[in-house]
């Protein structure tokens, strides 16, 4: 399908391993993108993955950490996460953000 409505998407609880992140996912063959949704202090421990990953953020503030640097981030502003490296994110605020992320082997979001 190459038209979606977000609103017609079912929501899911996104790689629940690491993240409290919920919301609908598109898979295409090669990128995966996500609309997610996270409660002020919700967030994701630390982990990695083959894929590439850019994050941005459209409501909220965040914390993140990325190999081992802290950045705060909010409105309009973008995490560019590198394949393997270690990351991981708290809520400062209920955030809403946008989840572009590579497909490895078939795999996006559900690691």
């Amino acid at each position: 399908m190459p038209v979606y409505s977000l609103k017609e998407l079912k929501a899911e609880y996104v790689t629940p391993k690491h993240s409290t992140a919920f919301g609908p996912l598109i898979t295409g063959e090669q990128i995966e993108l996500g609309v997610l949704s996270y409660k002020a202090g919700e967030g994701a421990t630390t982990h990695a993955h083959p894929q590439e990953q850019i994050i941005l953020v459209l409501k909220g503030r965040a914390r993140f950490i990325l190999d081992g640097v802290e950045h705060e981030i909010g409105p309009g502003m973008a995490v560019h996460v590198p394949p393997g490296v270690p990351h991981s994110v708290r809520m400062i605020e209920d955030t809403e953000l946008v989840s572009a992320k590579g497909v490895v082997a078939g795999v996006g979001h559900r690691i």
